[in-house]
Order: structure tokens, then sequence, then C-alpha cells
């Protein structure tokens, strides 16, 4: 019962870190940074996998938090595979996504 409550008060802050950061990118990027990297690390202490949602705003490659259209390039793809992708402008990893 009670690793079920930290996951639970875990998962809020966590929430609410990635929420702020959100809030945060445009005025104070840094702070937005250090936000979305305490949410991870507390996601890794509690040993909660981040909801997918989440996780999107993550670089895959560096780990820096991504927000499209500020450190991130967010491109349709026009060949035969339609695909979404987004540039990190921190490393330069290009991910797809299909649609």
């Amino acid at each position: 019962m009670r690793k079920q409550e930290t996951k639970l008060l875990a998962y809020e802050r966590i929430s609410i870190l990635i929420n702020n950061a959100i809030e945060e990118k445009h005025l104070d990027y840094d702070l937005a940074n250090d936000q979305a990297r305490l949410a991870k690390k507390i996601a890794k202490r509690v040993r909660l996998k981040l909801p997918y949602n989440i996780r999107q705003f993550y670089c895959k490659k560096c780990k820096n938090f991504i927000s499209p259209g500020y450190n991130s390039r967010v491109r349709i793809g026009r060949s035969q595979v339609k695909a979404l992708r987004i540039t990190c402008l921190k490393c330069n990893y290009v991910y797809r996504k299909l649609l």
C-alpha cells in the first residue's frame, strides 16, 4: 500500500513539474529544462515509467527537454511513407513518428 501511494504522489509531482516546464519554456528555458530533468529524476527514483505524452517532450538522444518550435523542428514528410520528423536542435538527432 505504501508503494502505491508513493507512485501516485510521484506521478502528481511529475505532472506538475512538466506543466510548469511547458509554461516556463518561453520565459526561462534553463528553468524549464531543470524542472523537466527533476521530473525525470523523480520517475527514476520511484521506478515509474513516464506516460507517452510526457516522454515525447524529451529528446531520445541527448535527453533534454524539447518543445516544438522553440528548440526542435517538426516537419511532415512528403514521401511515400507519411511521417512526422522531429529534429532536436541541440544534438541534431532526427526521429520519426508514422502517421
